[in-house]
């Protein structure tokens, strides 16, 4: 996994510094850290971020972090249950269903990498489905029965339909997916070479010819949302065929994204969470003090 990661940061980077963007845009730094790397200290703000969904259950904001799984609700931000481990590869699949892999936290019990993990109860409780000691996945993407995994260790995508048998589909050094909701062969991935696509469930990718991206959210058949390299938002109702922008721009150095509704919610490096209500033309700093 450390030279995948690495991998990561040197593309990202220099995709940066060929584009000649700002310091604002440092992809390369996102939250592709080495197992075992300490950044578990008493914490008591956000910080670290891993991913971002909304719970439609409560319909509040859930971010994943270094610690464990953080709740923002009523402008307040609190940890959930009492599990505290590096939380990546963070999706909510249902109401208070959630997948995730990563590391364990320090003096946790078991393997560095903790496979596949799901919680049914809005992240109180955490229990292993499979592939602990194996995969350690960054990216978790489910639509309808199937459900991709980006692992870390070996730069493969993998996919299931019961989440308890894996098929390995290709190798991709991407940072980003996301899956069509009615189509689910249908994944784009942002990758060095731009953003790529694949029809076949992710076992071969084409150029799709759109721009240059880091975070992507498929919100549904109509609205597909990008955060370009440039930190623009990018709306595509095509797919990704053809993107137009929304005017608005993600806070500086973007690492999760996601869209409920009319709400943007981006978290960056620093650990700020952001909200929008106006396609990214505005944002609302979130509290992040955990209480």
């Amino acid at each position: 996994m450390p030279g995948r990661s690495a991998n990561r940061r040197i593309w990202a980077i220099g995709l940066v510094a060929v584009l000649v963007l700002t310091a604002a845009v440092l992809i390369g730094s996102r939250w592709r850290d080495r197992a075992g790397t300490d950044h578990h200290a008493a914490t008591t703000t956000v910080s670290h971020v891993h991913g971002l969904a909304v719970n439609p259950a409560d319909g509040q904001l859930y971010v994943a972090t270094h610690h464990g799984v953080v709740r923002m609700s009523h402008n307040q931000a609190s940890l959930v249950g009492d599990a505290r481990q590096d939380t990546m590869g963070f999706a909510v699949v249902g109401p208070n269903t959630f997948l995730a892999s990563g590391h364990p936290a320090p003096g946790q019990p078991g393997p560095a990498h903790l496979g596949l993990i799901e919680s049914r109860d809005g992240g109180d409780s955490w229990h292993s489905l499979l592939l602990a000691g194996h995969a350690d996945f960054h990216v978790l993407r489910t639509t309808g029965a199937i459900t991709y995994g980006l692992d870390s260790t070996s730069g493969t995508l993998m996919a299931s339909s019961d989440r308890t048998t894996w098929d390995s589909r290709s190798q991709i050094d991407a940072y980003d997916l996301a899956v069509d909701p009615k189509r689910a062969d249908i994944i784009l991935a942002t990758t060095e070479r731009g953003v790529q696509r694949s029809t076949d469930g992710g076992r071969t990718w084409q150029p799709s010819g759109g721009p240059p991206a880091l975070l992507l959210h498929w919100q549904d058949a109509e609205r597909l949302y990008a955060i370009g390299v440039d930190g623009r938002i990018l709306l595509s109702s095509d797919g990704g065929d053809t993107w137009s922008p929304t005017g608005g721009t993600a806070p500086d150095a973007p690492v999760a994204f996601t869209v409920h509704g009319d709400q943007l919610f981006v978290a960056t490096r620093s650990g700020d969470v952001r909200r929008s209500s106006d396609s990214g033309a505005s944002w609302h700093a979130l509290e992040t003090s955990l209480s």
